[in-house]
């Protein structure tokens, strides 16, 4: 694994767990807002912190399609309100199965509640 991963793992990482929650999207049915590209997601809570990390081919797609975590969220008795997105676009173009080694690198230095099987190390 590279340092430049490893790096970017990172940022990532900052950007879905430190973006200010008033600037991650709201919950709703279409998720406009939100591109239909590669990247990564969280599910955020405005308190408990992050929920779930993942990765899309089509972030709005994924989410319009529905997702384990709104039940999830659901069951714990969350306030929709108090839950949001955040996410981040990635290129991998260049570098197929980038968006898994990221997801990965970030999973094992997070361990989100809802995520329930964190891949090994790559």
């Amino acid at each position: 694994m590279t340092d430049s991963l490893q790096q970017e793992a990172r940022a990532i990482l900052d950007r879905l767990a430190f973006t200010p929650f008033e600037d991650c999207q709201p919950l709703s049915r279409e998720f406009e807002h939100v591109p239909g590209r590669v990247g990564l997601y969280a599910f955020r809570h405005r308190t408990e912190e992050l929920l779930y990390i993942g990765k899309a081919k089509n972030l709005r797609d994924r989410l319009r399609g529905g997702h384990k975590a709104f039940l999830w969220g659901w069951l714990d008795r969350y306030d929709p309100d108090d839950v949001r997105i955040a996410f981040v676009t990635i290129n991998q173009w260049q570098r197929p199965g980038l968006s898994y080694e990221l997801e990965t690198l970030i999973l094992q230095a997070t361990h989100p509640p809802y995520n329930v099987k964190i891949p090994r190390e790559l």
